[in-house]
């Protein structure tokens, strides 16, 4: 049954059957039964030669409904055997605005008796529902029939006699059938560009751990100038951690990040030719790789800031997290295999040309906020405006109000307590494993995977949780106080259990305990800069990721100060304190309500 585009008086060209429910589009040609699909077709038209062979039809239209909108009169006519029509009476047939969403039922009975409307029994019953929301009308229509049958199923049509009959429905269109992909929700597209984002970033990152093996060989680089090489990434990443967060907030999410990675991936193809070239440029390129990197986590931040509403935000995140641990482990995997057949070039050529298939993508499907998007449906832009994400542009950073907020500093204070037991557990992980545990080098690399699949998951879990305790009407406050609260604790109690174990076994499944608690921080601080300021989000993580990433820098080399002097258990101690005044200072003055508009 076509209801879109146009309705006409043109002939009936099919019949439906007794006692059962057609759909629109379905050929109901050689059936049987009383009327044509096409009813709305017939308002004041004529049937001429052809008839029912065994009985004499009245119609009756009745609309369940007042009108809505535009109307129009037109009559509606009773038929028998071999006659033309005559009128019945005149029945006014609204037609409803097509952009709102309504049900209309039109009821049609048939009569033996072609002149008396009191006399109409009902034969057959209609029932029309037809919904309208954006642009798609869906129709769909229940009959049922008694048994009749037809002489003949050829039926001519005959000029109205009020002229063309024609009407066009607002908006209509005959309904499309979209692929899953087409209905797909975009902010979710925006949410796994983002996760292949991270995941190519941590790619990029640790094939140098892996590759600098026979780089150190083939250059006869000493043990100094490997560190010095491992360290100028964070020259660029320090860099342009803040400044990455302005720029996304002033020019845009889509902008920054799709800049960051193109950056960064040209900066891996070509670090194979500048260490050739010599050891300055080794260092120079290193430095533009953390140039690339460092406004990965503002632009993104601020991305999801536009795109995610308040209800999806901690798992959208987790998610997104979860690509930097996917990449660490595709990378610690991929590496060994790529250079032991390929040579160790082969791992920045290969991983860095991976960028531009994820720019082709990025250019068409990402936009910076969802009303640049054309292709967006319009319940989906509901959705995310009336779930708080924030669209609105940001021309100044309000520094002096930012700094001044109490929250602000939590998050700075907790992201460097958070990041000085993470990446002392990441860094380090391998010597522990290998100096502690007695682990050989190759079980020492493949355990070092453990940790990282451990934080992907649980980072996931977490984020479902903390959503779910959301929408049933827990504050946003008290869910981030929670999950970070477990971020923290987690990782502070299975650290102080290492030295208790006996056996290496024992002492894996506490580490990767450790770090899987440690992940449920996503839900927590790494979520709260939407939260707190949503439309500079980018700048707030830009604040606080500044202080974990010295809080990486310098633990880690406190971390072989402190191994110099004492022992392991010293080394854990540390970071159990940071941990506890981190849980602290975070459930004294954090929040989850906005506190900079």
């Amino acid at each position: 049954m076509a209801m879109g585009g146009l309705v006409s008086n043109r002939n009936f060209t099919s019949f439906i059957g007794p006692g059962n429910v057609y759909q629109l589009g379905n050929d109901l040609s050689r059936r049987r039964g009383g009327i044509s699909c096409l009813f709305v077709a017939h308002y004041g038209g004529q049937i001429a030669k052809d008839s029912f062979s065994r009985c004499r039809h009245g119609m009756y239209f009745h609309h369940a409904k007042e009108p809505l909108s535009e109307k129009f009169s037109k009559t509606m006519s009773t038929f028998h055997e071999g006659q033309h029509c005559s009128p019945l009476f005149q029945k006014s047939i609204h037609y409803m605005n097509m952009k709102l969403k309504v049900n209309r039922r039109c009821q049609c009975y048939l009569s033996s008796d072609p002149c008396s409307s009191s006399l109409i029994q009902p034969g057959a019953v209609y029932g029309l529902h037809l919904s309208k929301l954006g642009k798609v009308n869906t129709a769909c229509v229940h009959y049922k029939s008694e048994d009749c049958d037809i002489a003949e199923t050829k039926v001519d049509s005959l000029a109205s006699t009020e002229g063309s009959g024609e009407a066009v429905l607002m908006e209509g269109n005959v309904p499309q059938v979209s692929s899953w992909w087409q209905q797909f929700p975009k902010r979710w597209v925006i949410v796994l560009l983002c996760f292949a984002a991270f995941l190519l970033c941590n790619m990029d990152r640790v094939n140098m751990s892996i590759a600098i093996l026979p780089m150190s060989q083939e250059f006869n680089w000493n043990s100094a100038t490997v560190g010095l090489i491992q360290s100028s990434f964070f020259w660029g990443y320090l860099l342009t951690q803040i400044l990455g967060g302005i720029w996304a907030d002033k020019l845009g999410g889509k902008l920054v990040l799709g800049f960051g990675v193109v950056w960064w991936s040209m900066a891996t193809v070509l670090t194979p030719i500048a260490a050739r070239i010599g050891l300055p440029c080794l260092l120079i390129m290193r430095a533009f790789m953390g140039i690339g990197e460092g406004v990965a986590m503002p632009a993104m931040n601020n991305m999801l800031s536009k795109w995610i509403p308040v209800s999806e935000r901690s798992r959208s995140l987790a998610l997104v997290y979860s690509g930097m641990y996917l990449g660490s482990v595709v990378g610690l995997a991929f590496s060994p295999v790529l250079i032991q057949n390929f040579g160790w070039p082969s791992v920045f050529y290969s991983f860095g040309s991976l960028g531009s298939i994820w720019f082709a993508l990025w250019l068409t499907k990402a936009y910076s906020t969802p009303k640049d998007d054309p292709d967006l449906g319009v319940e989906e832009k509901m959705l995310i405006l009336e779930g708080n994400a924030s669209t609105a542009p940001v021309s100044d950073i309000p520094w002096k109000l930012i700094l001044s907020k109490a929250p602000v500093w939590a998050l700075i204070i907790s992201h460097f307590c958070h990041n000085w037991g993470t990446f002392i557990l990441l860094t380090w992980m391998p010597t522990y494993y290998n100096q502690v545990l007695k682990f050989n080098l190759t079980e020492s690399g493949l355990l070092c995977v453990l940790p990282w699949l451990t934080m992907a998951a649980f980072a996931n879990i977490g984020g479902w949780i903390a959503d779910t305790l959301v929408r049933k009407g827990l504050s946003v406050t008290v869910v981030r106080k929670i999950m970070q609260s477990i971020g923290f604790l987690g990782p502070a109690f299975f650290l102080t259990q290492l030295s208790h174990v006996k056996t290496p076994a024992m002492a894996v499944l506490c580490m990767a305990c450790s770090q899987g608690s440690d992940a449920f921080s996503q839900s927590g601080l790494y979520s709260n800069h939407q939260d707190i300021g949503p439309r500079y989000a980018g700048v707030l993580l830009g604040l606080s990721n500044t202080a974990g990433v010295l809080a990486g820098v310098f633990g880690t080399a406190a971390t072989g100060f402190i191994l110099q002097r004492g022992s392991w258990n010293d080394v854990f101690k540390v970071a159990v304190a940071l941990y506890i005044i981190g849980t602290l200072v975070w459930n004294i003055f954090s929040t989850g309500e906005k506190i900079l508009d």
